[in-house]
């Protein structure tokens, strides 16, 4: 079944996909995998949206604290098909993130849900707060914060 289109948005949209318009009049490329990323607590958060994407297509992997985040979109399987609108971009996309050496790359959780893939970074322990004894001549000690 085909369904009707707008010609005229239909060429926004591609003017828009290739020249890298968005609708506030600012101009940059769209991107292929959209992310948040937000501190929450002893954790660093981030989120990419991988609509369409299997788990099982999707890489990661960490290297002197660059996150390299690699996910394919594969066409639908079989033969007969013939595509009537195709507008979700398929392929091979990537992604770099580089962390600073406050986060414990060590332990990165991931999961994916709804098309969302989360991953929890914690905060290394020498980056969060502690309390360092300061000893005095008098043997007294005193506490401060760091």
């Amino acid at each position: 079944m085909l369904m009707r289109t707008d010609p005229f948005r239909e060429l926004d949209r591609v003017a828009q996909q290739m020249l890298g318009a968005t609708t506030a009049g600012t101009w940059s490329k769209p991107a292929a995998m959209p992310m948040d990323a937000y501190r929450d607590g002893d954790e660093f958060v981030v989120c990419f949206d991988l609509p369409g994407v299997t788990p099982e297509a999707i890489e990661l992997d960490i290297e002197r604290n660059v996150l390299t985040v690699k996910a394919e979109r594969r066409p639908l399987p079989g033969g007969d098909v013939q595509m009537q609108v195709s507008e979700r971009p398929l392929g091979v996309f990537s992604r770099q993130l580089f962390l600073g050496d406050t986060l414990d790359t060590d332990h990165i959780a991931a999961g994916y849900e709804a098309g969302v893939l989360t991953l929890r970074i914690p905060i290394a322990e020498k980056a969060k707060p502690r309390r360092i004894d300061i000893a005095g001549t008098t043997g007294d000690r005193k506490e401060i914060r760091a």
